[in-house]
């Protein structure tokens, strides 16, 4: 199994730290064997009786029954074909069956194996394979002989790839077969041309290998790289090989060293554990040697904890972090949080006196069975849990749901229905293979996403809702509001925030920020049935910046008009809010307010009257707040909108006015802290009232119509209003509205607050220095 041992794309055995590994059985000296004459059928072929010990060790149970009578079939089926390397070609079958069977793949996998070139090159029909073997059998057969028929360099690959997966990605234990049979081929590909063992490596190295490491099959994935490694960087490969060799022959072993002080830890700590050296393979070393530059003893490998139960794993854990020295950066737990492929282990690392760094793997042994072996490890999927032997009745044209097979895969056949050609699944699928590391963020309800490195907002809402993602407005990422183009990292929190439109279109811009199939597959379908939908460049172009729908930047921009110009009328002379806003800073308002307020304007009013009759936050003493001092008038602070029942406090200005602020306006304590004293005021009999809002929302086709219905059915009756220009998604509303009653202001801020797409809902408040 492993590519270290033998590489036939480089003659000759590796010798040296190589040698320890497992070697590879002679497979033709086995085919061979099994052409010289027939086998007795009472018993097991002398051909298949190292397929029949790897599988024992796996399933010592394992009825054989059927594997003799596959073994039979195959090689008389078979019997005088050839390989383009002159071996007999049952050896291939087999070799693939002894792939699969140390792996510890099932009988009824085996089986299939064993037969899956029959129906393609001979004259056994896949009807006989269901009569004589069942229909499980037969539907695996059948899958693999239509991926046979798969030619990835050809103009179709996209259609019959995605084909290819409509017919087998029901049963992972094909695609599993699939890459037993590659795996093989690449082991012998050296009998082929130099530029068809380029083409062939290069498929395996941008699919074929990708798919295995989904899986989780890394013991045919690590071995396909070396095999990769070999064939399309020879120069490199052999330097490796060499770097492998020297480091074979020194004298000391720090890996052996350490391995044999954190064998006595756990022999102090109680712990029962199989502490082993797991050398790196070839390309492991390559990419560590590019990482670190020199390579030191322990850069050669890794150590390998196998115990017993999930909670040992931890108490290994902690005992190597208390008798040695971590490398606490190197720490992660795929236990809590397993891989996207089913792989489960701690990894930490522990630092030598002579500063040489040895990386520490803890894992069950089932774990590491599933590590190694991934879906292979599962078993038959179909078989019921109460007797492994019975299979579920689904004949072979019937509707199959592995309920084993990975989340990728799962996800892998959601995209292909929803492609809405197979170039498009075909580009997509390959750039997601091209994703080597995954991150795990997670919801607000404690569930997971896997999403690939490099992921953002916009990926996770396809991932957790589908195409009801089209309706997304926003996210908040732990706990913060952010884009739908913010990237996420490894571990965060993701609220996603959710409109309620059926009709809800997403923008063509979100392509630019969507990196998983999911998402870029459900934006691409709805953007080519929705063609009538594209807006203009310009409009696009503002969409793009937001996360927003161009629609939705076109709607906002009709509604506005109408809105700001009613507006004006109602307010008269008054200046729009966004200017207002400046205007009543605290700092320069109330200095203002003292320098200016004896100076009359042009018709003759003081400063004080005229800012009293045009200002929206300006309202005479004898309509609202009152102060006990005769011929003062009161003003309504415009930077905090003071309304009843507000707690309030106010401030003498020059020109006999008194300036009204709520108590917990920043101004008041940066008037307390310069000495301004302080006048009692109180709230008269009047309980109608004019108050300033901020609303915050993302942007959204007939937001402000919804919101603006939403405050007219409170009651309130909107004096102003200004949207200012969309920035970074968000869009920043302010409302001057008049209310009959004040007591009517929590509920209206809470029927904004209520309207899709609005996330806040404020009074104005000039914020503190």
């Amino acid at each position: 199994m492993s590519a270290e041992a033998t590489n036939p794309a480089t003659p000759g055995p590796v010798t040296g730290a190589a040698a320890r590994w497992r070697a590879r059985i002679d497979l033709r000296r086995l085919g061979r064997a099994a052409l010289l004459g027939p086998t007795a059928r009472d018993r097991l072929p002398d051909a298949i009786g190292h397929v029949a010990e790897a599988h024992r060790a796996h399933h010592p149970d394992a009825d054989l029954e059927l594997l003799r009578r596959a073994w039979v079939l195959a090689e008389s089926s078979h019997r005088g074909q050839m390989r383009k390397s002159g071996e007999p070609y049952i050896t291939h079958p087999l070799a693939v069956t002894l792939i699969l069977a140390e792996l510890g793949a099932e009988t009824t996998t085996l089986t299939a194996s064993l037969l899956h070139d029959t129906v393609e090159d001979t004259e056994v029909t896949l009807d006989q394979v269901g009569s004589e073997f069942g229909a499980e059998v037969r539907f695996l057969v059948d899958g693999v002989t239509k991926l046979e028929k798969v030619d990835y360099g050809a103009a179709a690959e996209p259609e019959t790839f995605r084909k290819m997966l409509v017919a087998t990605g029901n049963d992972v234990r094909v695609m599993s077969i699939k890459l037993a049979d590659r795996l093989h081929n690449m082991r012998t590909l050296s009998v082929m041309r130099p530029e068809k063992q380029a083409r062939i490596a290069k498929v395996t190295r941008d699919v074929l290998i990708p798919l295995a490491e989904r899986l989780g099959v890394q013991a045919l994935k690590t071995e396909l790289e070396d095999l990769v490694f070999a064939i399309l960087h020879p120069e490199e490969y052999e330097h490796t090989r060499e770097l492998i060799v020297d480091n074979a022959s020194r004298a000391d072993d720090p890996l052996a060293e350490i391995a044999e002080e954190v064998r006595g830890v756990l022999r102090e700590a109680g712990i029962q554990a199989e502490v082993v050296i797991r050398p790196r393979h070839f390309v492991s070393v390559h990419r560590t040697a590019r990482k670190r530059g020199r390579l030191r003893g322990s850069d050669f490998g890794r150590l390998l904890v196998l115990v017993g139960e999930d909670a040992d794993c931890y108490g290994v854990l902690g005992e190597l972090h208390t008798c040695m020295t971590p490398v606490v950066s190197e720490f992660k737990d795929f236990i809590a949080v397993p891989k996207f492929n089913l792989y489960q282990s701690l990894h930490t690392a522990v630092a030598r006196d002579d500063g040489q760094v040895v990386e520490v793997l803890i894992r069950t042994h089932q774990m590491h069975k599933v590590a190694e072996a991934g879906v292979v490890a599962l078993g038959n999927p179909y078989a019921s849990p109460s007797d492994p032997a019975e299979q579920q009745s689904a004949g072979p044209d019937e509707e199959r749901v592995d309920p084993t097979r990975p989340g990728w895969l799962s996800r892998l056949l959601d995209w292909q229905a929803a492609a809405p050609d197979a170039d498009t699944f075909w580009s997509t699928l390959r750039e997601d293979l091209a994703q080597d590391r995954e991150i795990t963020v997670f919801r607000p309800d404690g569930g997971t996403l896997g999403l690939p490195d490099g992921a953002t907002c916009v990926d996770a809402a396809y991932a957790q809702y589908g195409e009801d993602a089209h309706a997304c407005l926003g996210a908040r990422v732990n706990g913060r509001l952010a884009t739908l183009s913010t990237v996420l990292k490894d571990g965060d929190t993701v609220q996603l925030l959710m409109g309620q439109d059926p009709a809800a279109e997403p923008s063509k811009e979100w392509l630019e920020h969507a990196h998983t199939p999911a998402a870029r597959i459900a934006i691409q379908r709805w953007i080519a049935t929705h063609p009538a939908h594209q807006a203009p460049p310009e409009a696009e172009g503002r969409a793009g910046a937001l996360g927003v729908s161009a629609e939705g930047v076109q709607t906002a921009r009709s509604e506005v008009k109408p809105l700001q110009g009613d507006a004006m009328r109602l307010q008269g002379d008054a200046k729009p809010l966004q200017g207002e806003a400046k205007s009543v800073q605290p700092s320069v308002a109330e200095s203002a307010a003292d320098a200016h307020a004896d100076t009359p304007d042009s018709a003759g009013r003081s400063t004080a009257e005229s800012q009293r009759l045009d200002d929206p936050g300006v309202r005479s003493g004898s309509a609202n707040a009152l102060v006990d001092q005769p011929g003062v008038t009161v003003r309504l602070a415009g930077c905090c909108t003071p309304v009843p029942p507000d707690e309030i406090t106010g401030f003498a200005v020059r020109g006999g006015v008194v300036t009204v602020h709520r108590v917990e306006c920043a101004a008041v304590a940066r008037m307390k802290g310069v000495g301004r004293r302080e006048v009692g005021v109180r709230w008269g009999d009047t309980t109608e009232c004019r108050v300033t809002l901020y609303a915050e929302s993302f942007g959204r086709p007939h937001l402000l119509a919804d919101l603006t219905e939403a405050m007219a059915v409170e009651g309130a009756e909107i004096v102003s209003a200004t949207v200012e220009p969309p920035s970074q998604q968000r869009v920043r509303h302010t409302y001057t509205v008049h209310l009959p009653d004040a007591a009517l202001l929590p509920s209206l801020m809470r029927a904004m607050r209520n309207v899709a797409g609005v996330y806040d809902v404020s009074r104005a408040q000039t914020p503190g220095v």
